[in-house]
């Protein structure tokens, strides 16, 4: 019968392990990684579930030597205390999966079913181990650093989707960092931020006199990242025309300088970034479907901040030491009504806004405690006209204004034209209401409004806005 071993130093946790396994397999539960590790010197087991932190010898030491002996011995990681080193760190260190407490019972039974018949495969050696900035306890963020765990053995294509502030260039470094190419360079570019018509010489370079101002050669993004990766953020406002170029260098694996005749081969990684909804971009011929194939080979979704609201005060606590570190100063407390206050708040500009409003607070706090007082403004009226929206609401549900807007939008759905008259308005009315708010600083008004200082840039461009 195989036979699993189950360590960890809470009783409650062996019990539900083996209550829950015993009928599948023969179980042996050990109370810390020493005793396991005397017992592994005369029997092996088919499957290993150990926590991770435990007293004295810790599971990922634990691991270590297990991994040194027998190599091929699966191994599921079981922890409280879950970020990202300690999920990169399990899977360099050979761990079949990564769970955090509390556990469905139902997972760990199929988990242990599937560990047992697949053999298990180490991720490389040498790999550094993760620096990583990334702070979140949230659950869709532990299926963040499960994916760059997973794929950090491989250079398959990633594309990180998520609305702008999530933190996707952090994403993308890590992934990279915990590459086999991390010796080799990183280099990253925005789409969004480049005109078109030089985003090309940007990416592949130029042959001098290629064109009117090409007075030398330039070396491009591409060729600047060679062996290690390339970091392509906003790719959804890349230009068809070099959409289509792009393609042709997935496909091919080389490329030509502008106004060049020599091709050069291309040993990147490609790590791709969105905020945008790429399908809508397809079904209106904004974006090539067979790109986005190409670059959708394995998917890592950033969600938004609201959405992972309890990760807010080890953000603040994160960002406020940080802060202090960057002035110099000494790191500020912060009482329970101001958290508060920030943790009601939807932060539409997402880890970036916070991060700045931290950063703003630190300077602007005259007391050692961070009160509600020191609160800006924005964020504290935000919050008391969210209250007071949930009042003005029909008997469906939907606020007066949604159900105005949505009348509107009925009247004239037979015009396609009248509604992608109507979306530029909204977005031109949200931008000047964003610049009014922000005295006109376009910085502020891109965080009030999520956007990035380069998006926003291009938007009052094209909407004329001065």
């Amino acid at each position: 019968m195989t036979n699993v071993w189950i360590i960890d130093d809470e009783e409650s946790i062996r019990t539900i392990c083996t209550s829950t396994l015993e009928d599948l397999f023969q179980i042996e539960a050990f109370s810390s990684a020493s005793q396991a590790l005397l017992a592994l010197n005369s029997s092996k087991p088919d499957l290993i579930i150990t926590d991770i932190k435990m007293p004295g010898m810790s599971g990922l030491e634990f691991l270590d030597k297990v991994s040194e002996k027998y190599p091929d011995l699966p191994t599921i990681i079981i922890t409280a205390h879950a970020n990202m080193d300690n999920a990169l760190s399990a899977y360099k260190g050979g761990a079949f999966e990564y769970l955090t407490k509390p556990f469905d019972i139902n997972e760990i039974r199929k988990l242990a079913i599937k560990a047992t018949k697949t053999k298990k495969t180490n991720l490389q050696d040498g790999l550094e181990e993760s620096k990583s900035k990334i702070v979140g306890r949230a659950g869709s963020m532990q299926e963040v650093f499960k994916a760059i765990g997973k794929i950090s053995k491989t250079d398959i294509t990633v594309l990180i989707r998520g609305e702008s502030g999530t933190g996707k260039e952090l994403i993308a470094q890590s992934v990279h960092a915990n590459s086999s190419r991390n010796k080799e360079p990183f280099i990253a570019i925005n789409v969004a931020a480049i005109p078109h018509e030089l985003l090309e010489s940007e990416l592949f370079g130029h042959e001098k006199g290629s064109f009117t101002g090409a007075q030398s050669q330039r070396i491009g993004r591409f060729e600047q990242a060679l062996g290690g990766t390339l970091f392509l953020d906003e790719i959804g406002d890349m230009h068809p025309e070099l959409q289509t170029r792009l393609l042709r260098v997935l496909s091919s694996h080389e490329f030509y300088r502008v106004g060049g005749q020599k091709p050069i081969k291309s040993d990147v990684r490609i790590i791709a970034a969105t905020n945008q909804n790429i399908e809508q971009l397809i079904k209106t011929g904004k974006f090539r479907e067979d790109l986005y194939h190409r670059l959708n080979v394995f998917r890592i979704g950033l969600p938004p901040l609201r959405k992972r609201k309890e990760d807010i005060p080890m953000l603040v606590k994160h960002f406020l030491s940080k802060s202090a570190a960057e002035i110099k100063g000494d790191e500020k407390s912060i009482d329970k009504n101001a958290m508060k206050i920030l943790n009601d708040y939807d932060w539409p500009g997402n880890i970036r806004q916070l991060e700045n409003t931290c950063r703003y607070i630190t300077v602007m706090a005259p007391s050692a405690c961070i009160t509600a007082d020191d609160i800006p403004d924005e964020i504290k009226n935000d919050n008391h006209s969210n209250v007071s929206d949930t009042v003005n609401v029909n008997m469906d549900g939907t606020s007066l204004w949604e159900a105005s807007l949505s009348s509107h939008i009925k009247n004239i759905l037979s015009d396609e034209n009248d509604l992608t008259r109507l979306s530029k308005e909204l977005e031109k009315l949200l931008l000047q209401e964003a610049l009014k708010a922000s005295k006109g600083r376009r910085i502020d008004a891109a965080k009030i409004l999520g956007l990035g200082r380069n998006t926003i840039t291009r938007k009052i461009k094209d909407l004329g806005l001065k």
